[in-house]
């Protein structure tokens, strides 16, 4: 895999830098963001009473994200102290955008609605917290086999294409919801990153691009020039303290009926740690991929010990906060002011006075600068294997923003037919455990690519088995795995067929003779 080889530097490593504040403002939104999210989708949608969820949910999931990120700055530090540099930049670690809305709408919703009973649900999710953090420790230990065996253009590839169609497409069609606003604070925002600028006493560029469009975006919509947006619920400050609680026991049984809906997202941030461990290591940060796995894992399950229901998961982007300077103190800002937040209660406050037009061009750049990575990291190659690290997560954008487009209409994809329905069974399959099918469709690509057909069949027949239990390409609306002889559906068993076919396939090909294969010109330097 190649590494980019980072410079020493003379100096002690700084608690917090300038830089630090871009990252912070970064990284904290996304958290905040979140957890507003998941506090609005259980109170106004599923009726859970609010002072359970900001009194008991809320504190111990920021909790996790108090303690996960802690320990990402601690590391950062025990990593300049090892190699004397000044440089090194903390791994950003935050609440899981998946696990967020796959928990909410698959089992804590559902749960609610079953039992009429908000505390039990709210055991089945603390739960499903312990175990998924569980199985997270376990798995940290396989993390470096995992990531020997796995291409780098695999890995690299998965983040860049998440990075690219998720975290900066998404936040773009804010900005052009808002565009006299969104378009200046985006390029202001890029040209500050992208080029590093500086302001006189080393006054942090974005910060002030976000103070000056804030206040750019009250008095244009005070003028009716940018629309209002939807407004987040107020909610009341109060002080909760997250508290250590065996409540979940109560609930143990009931929770593993939906164990087939959490494990998947659990090992979904396993590979995901990977890939961005591997992105770190390639930014200059050579972080220990079991350390990082496993700080996951214990911090979700401290979040489930102390009453949370959202798992936390190394966040996509480190050479993104590396580029604007950050280092380990946008790491500490943020875990404690998300878990003060959560103690206090200011974090809707937070989130109902910012601008959202104005912040997420900070993610746009995140988005550019981990796609990009992606095909500068990896040798010349294997860029089509990067390339088709998109697909599944193409499909993915498209479920999310044509489920919406179609719920807006009035209509639900129950209600399609004909051609359109295919359609979307199609992009459905594709979309469903995309992560994991990136992963795989990458590593196939980057092992043809090299010739080894041995490892291209062998990726091929864990595609086979994975779509089969529908780890990948699930039928399911929710995406959820299953055993596939109690579906009412034959599309596992011909998914597990077609790829298990082409595996045999690629197997034969190895029997070709020497000089029937052209050899590709090999990478320019």
């Amino acid at each position: 895999m190649p590494t980019k080889r980072m410079p020493r530097s003379a100096g002690r490593y700084p608690v917090f830098t300038s830089g630090d504040v871009s990252a912070f403002l970064g990284l904290t939104f996304d958290n905040v963001a979140q957890l507003i999210v998941f506090s609005t989708l259980l109170i106004r949608v599923f009726r859970f009473p609010a002072k359970l969820v900001l009194s008991r949910m809320l504190p111990g999931t920021a909790l996790g994200v108090l303690f996960g990120d802690l320990i990402y700055t601690w590391l950062a530090f025990r990593l300049a102290r090892r190699t004397g540099r000044t440089d090194v930049t903390a791994m950003p670690l935050g609440i899981d955008t998946v696990s967020l809305f796959g928990l909410t709408f698959g089992v804590l919703g559902p749960a609610f609605l079953r039992t009429r009973d908000p505390e039990v649900a709210w055991q089945i999710g603390m739960a499903l917290m312990v175990m998924m953090g569980g199985f997270k420790i376990a798995a940290s230990f396989f993390a470096e086999s995992i990531r020997r065996l796995v291409p780098a253009a695999a890995m690299l590839g998965t983040v860049g294409a998440v990075g690219v169609l998720l975290i900066a497409f998404l936040p773009m069609m804010k900005i052009f919801a808002a565009p006299l606003v969104g378009i200046p604070a985006l390029m202001v925002v890029l040209l500050a990153l992208f080029r590093g600028v500086r302001l006189p006493g080393r006054v942090p560029a974005v910060l002030v691009a976000v103070l000056i469009f804030s206040g750019a975006y009250y008095v244009l919509r005070h003028k009716g020039l940018v629309p209002a947006g939807e407004a987040v619920p107020a909610v009341a400050v109060a002080v909760s303290f997250p508290l250590p609680t065996l409540g979940f026991l109560k609930s143990f049984g009931l929770a593993l009926v939906y164990l087939p809906v959490a494990l998947p997202l659990a090992f979904v941030t396993v590979i995901g740690g990977i890939d961005n461990t591997t992105s770190a290591a390639a930014a200059g940060d050579a972080y220990d991929t079991r350390e990082i796995l496993l700080t996951e894992g214990v911090s979700t399950l401290l979040a489930g010990l102390f009453g949370g229901v959202i798992q936390t998961t190394p966040y996509i982007g480190h050479p993104a906060y590396k580029r604007m300077g950050g280092r380990a103190g946008y790491t500490l800002a943020t875990a404690l002011f998300v878990g003060l937040g959560g103690v206090f209660g200011y974090l809707a406050w937070l989130v109902h006075g910012l601008p959202e037009v104005v912040v997420v061009p900070i993610l746009v750049f995140i988005g550019l600068e981990i796609g990009g990575q992606a095909f500068r990291q990896v040798p010349e190659r294997h860029a089509p294997a990067v390339a088709a690290c998109f697909l599944p997560v193409v499909a993915d954008l498209l479920l999310i923003v044509g489920l919406q487009w179609i719920a807006g209409a009035g209509g639900s994809p129950g209600s399609m037919r004909g051609d359109s329905a295919a359609g979307l069974l199609a992009v459905q399959l594709l979309a469903n455990g995309f992560v994991f099918s990136s992963l795989l469709l990458g590593a196939t690509v980057s092992f043809l690519i090299d010739g080894r057909l041995a490892a291209a069949s062998l990726t091929l027949l864990l595609c086979a088995a994975a779509s089969l239990f529908g780890l990948i390409h699930s039928p399911l609306p929710d995406a959820s795995v299953f055993l596939p002889w109690r579906l009412n559906s034959r599309l596992p068993q011909l998914l597990c067929g077609g790829y298990a076919v082409t595996a045999v396939l690629v197997l034969l090909l190895r029997a070709l003779p020497q000089d029937a294969v052209v050899e590709t010109a090999p990478d320019r330097e």
